[in-house]
């Protein structure tokens, strides 16, 4: 009627309509198509034997198993069919059955719709209800594996059998009813998967009801059902589960609310409406004896017409318009459009042509599926129409949350969408606080898992022999880290990050590095900025004294030079302290090795000296033409270049750099300088050591030369500590990381340097100043008894 009165659609035509019933069994599904297409009126099709009338398209079937049958026989005479009750993907080949139209969405987006709606709520541990027919046998093979992939699993799977099967094998239903009973009363899962159309839907609201309304039992839990499934229009409302049912979720085909529809249910009585399962659901509704309705009644009420479906309970009928008359609705406009566009492109031919008169008659259905391919135009709810190229409408689905109420009344709401043509990553929307959930969760999301979420910082691990959402879960290991619930596995932050106590996330590393702001470098700056001054104390003394008889005796020139090279022992330290750069890097351990070689080649000089001197006091001895500056210098010269030669090479083929160590320390980066080849490294201190094992032999066999200044007792001692030190260095450098390892070399700098400081200079010091009485050269030459 809608059509027929839209001026600028089919002008000065009539659309009309004939229906045809499908029976829910092969033999009626082809007995109807096959009555549409011959026997009805407007047929047979292909014929024009005086009709009035043509069938152009037909639209068709409600149930998936009924429109799987009908593309078969039309697909023979090129009758366009548009569906909009069958998922069937083989049936979506255009070259096999080019007729066919699609009015309703792919059913694989719905899957995807399904995962990514238990993904959103975290709900991995279900139970799932499908019908015994091809369509559950379809869901076992796709939905489940989908499921599986995306972590999602099956606690349990239940067959609701089929009509046909009720009437046919009723021990086989009895077992499987039982068995459907005994789970749902059962089990703790708080989320079903119903999957499969109206017959497997009142199944299952019978039991539903039954533990509702008599034993008192209603199972609440979460609903997810799917488009072809319709929870409520029950025969009578005491056939309801109220209380079970409140909170469903339900994929429905996408609709708009019109308001035409419901002007048109306002309307609609059996008085008018001349269809016998129409009077019979008006018998069973509204509790009368309509006309053409065979329903026997007690006390024989005869149904008025005056009955209006607005008063019925939600639960028996809606007056929404659902995403079956939706997909009709935008169906018969549909073919409206085509037929326009066909007969408008053809009547311009005619009137380009010879003028002669039109006959629609003798237009056959095959000529319209060019326009049908093509149609583009927007609903009367302002809603795009048009199809793709495989013949399939482009829409979706939407998400409703059905709220029951006691009174047997019911409130949809939309709280999402599915839509395959929308941006990545926007196909899927849905609006959590607006869902009303079953009483029983008291408005908190219900829960629906195997076992407890593992917590950030935990990683799951799968049970033997169970299914992959029971798992026990296990503290991250050290160094990584886990930031969602139910991280498969715990990963490693990025290098410049660690993680934190509760390896939950990733936190930046600390730069570590011995810094002056730190006591750990306050104290040996401080250390060696303190034996610096002294050095520079000794030695303002020893000018001052230098002609004294106790700076004489012991070389001032080697004197002067040990001094300076301590000096610059203790300032080389500050090469070690601060961030690392390039040119501290390269420097610091080879002027570190330059130096103390000197200051050790000085000590072994002076050995050296002392006993050449006591040697050439002998009668004919001929060292004495050793004893001279000459051969000290030359021997401080030649053991210090040794040292800057080796020193050079490493510097020339392997120098140390700057790096950056992110794997030492969890939480820590440290800076620090790359020695770039350990064995020159270990040259440098070996040579050093070299040096000082033979000053201490020297002066260990010179130590009883009868002298009262005799230095080699204490350059035995000073070497004896200085020996001491580096020996116990390596090891504890070894195992120290770094500004650790930083702070134990400038210790053994700074005890080394001390010691040969202390043990060499502090006596000669304290005799200067303290003791200048000894200061004479009759203390010098005295001999021991």
């Amino acid at each position: 009627m809608e059509i027929d009165k839209n001026a600028h659609l089919l002008p000065n035509m009539t659309l009309g309509y004939l229906y045809s019933l499908n029976m829910n069994n092969e033999f009626g599904n082809c007995y109807g198509t096959m009555d549409a297409l011959f026997f009805l009126q407007g047929s047979p099709v292909n014929y024009n034997c005086g009709k009035t009338k043509k069938l152009m398209a037909i639209i068709g079937g409600l149930t998936p198993h009924n429109s799987n049958q009908m593309p078969h026989i039309l697909n023979v005479y090129k009758m366009p069919q548009l569906s909009h009750g069958s998922f069937d993907s083989a049936l979506s080949d255009k070259t096999q059955f080019p007729s066919r139209y699609r009015m309703i969405a792919n059913e694989s987006s719905q899957y995807d719709g399904i995962v990514q709606l238990f993904q959103h709520f975290g709900w991995t541990w279900i139970g799932l209800f499908v019908l015994d027919d091809d369509s559950g046998e379809m869901v076992l093979r796709t939905l489940i594996p989908l499921l599986l992939e995306n972590n999602i699993c099956i606690a349990f799977k239940e067959i609701i059998p089929t009509p046909k099967e009720v009437n046919h094998d009723t021990t086989q239903v009895d077992k499987k009813l039982d068995r459907i009973i005994s789970v749902l009363s059962s089990t703790k899962i708080n989320v079903f998967l119903l999957h499969g159309d109206s017959r497997s839907m009142d199944t299952l609201r019978l039991i539903l009801a039954l533990y509702e309304n008599f034993e008192m039992r209603p199972i609440e839990r979460v609903w997810i059902t799917t488009a072809h499934l319709d929870i409520v229009s029950a025969v009578h409302n005491a056939l309801f589960p109220v209380k079970s049912l409140n909170g469903t979720l339900s994929f429905t085909f996408h609709s708009n609310d019109l308001a035409e529809y419901k002007e048109y249910l306002e309307a609609l009585n059996p008085i008018q409406f001349d269809l016998y399962y129409f009077h019979v659901f008006w018998s069973h509704a509204f509790w009368c004896k309509a006309p053409k309705s065979e329903y026997y009644l007690p006390g024989g009420r005869i149904c008025t017409g005056g009955e209006k479906l607005r008063s019925l309970p939600g639960s028996v009928f809606e007056m929404g318009m659902p995403g079956q008359s939706y997909s009709i609705y935008n169906a018969l406009y549909a073919v409206a459009h085509a037929l326009h566009a066909m007969i408008s492109s053809t009547s311009k031919q005619k009137r380009k042509g010879d003028g002669a008169t039109w006959n629609l008659l003798n237009i056959h259905p095959w000529q319209l599926h060019s326009y049908l391919k093509n149609i583009r135009f927007n609903n009367s709810a302002g809603e795009e129409i048009f199809f793709d190229d495989n013949g399939e409408l482009a829409t979706g689905y939407d998400i409703i949350n059905t709220v029951t109420f006691l009174n047997q009344s019911i409130r949809r709401i939309c709280v999402g969408s599915l839509d395959p043509q929308a941006p990545e990553g926007k196909q899927f929307t849905i609006n959590g606080s607006t869902i009303v959930w079953n009483h029983k969760f008291n408005q908190t999301l219900p829960e629906s898992t195997c076992v407890d979420s593992c917590h950030p910082g935990h990683s799951s691990i799968v049970r033997e022999g169970e299914e992959i959402c029971c798992y026990d879960c296990a503290q991250c290991s050290e160094g990584t880290f886990s930031n969602m619930t139910d991280a498969k596995h715990c990963n490693k932050c990025p290098e410049d990050h660690h993680p934190n106590k509760k390896q939950d996330q990733c936190i930046l590393k600390h730069i570590s590095y011995l810094s002056y702001g730190e006591p750990l470098g306050i104290l040996p700056a401080s250390f060696a900025l303190f034996l610096s001054l002294i050095t520079l104390a000794v030695m303002q003394i020893f000018i001052q004294h230098q002609n004294t008889p106790i700076v004489k005796a012991n070389n001032w020139n080697i004197t002067c030079t040990l001094l300076i090279s301590l000096l610059l022992c203790f300032l080389c330290s500050f090469f070690f302290i601060g961030q690392p750069g390039k040119v501290t890097c390269l420097l610091r351990q080879a002027v570190f090795g330059i130096i103390f070689s000197l200051a050790v080649s000085c000590v072994l000089a002076k050995t050296i000296t002392v006993v050449l001197a006591f040697m050439a006091t002998k009668p004919g001895n001929r060292m004495r033409k050793w004893v001279g500056k000459r051969l000290a210098v030359s021997l401080i010269i030649l053991c210090t270049l040794i040292q800057t030669g080796i020193c050079v090479v490493w510097l020339a083929t392997s120098p140390p750099f700057p790096e950056f160590d992110m794997h030492s320390q969890i939480d820590q980066i440290i800076v620090q300088c790359n020695e770039s080849s350990v064995s020159m490294f270990y040259t440098v201190l070996g040579y050093m050591g070299l040096l000082a094992i033979i000053s201490f032999i020297v002066a260990f066999f010179a130590r009883k030369l009868p002298d009262t200044f005799n230095e080699a007792k204490l350059i035995t001692f000073s070497m004896l500590v200085f020996c001491s030190v580096w020996l116990s260095f390596i090891p504890t450098y070894l195992s120290a990381k770094g500004k650790y390892m930083v702070a134990v070399e400038i210790f053994s700098i700074l005890a080394s340097s001390a010691g040969l400081l202390g043990c060499i200079f502090l006596p000669k010091f304290y005799i200067i100043v303290l003791r200048p009485d000894l200061n004479t050269r009759d203390q010098l030459v005295r001999k021991k008894n």
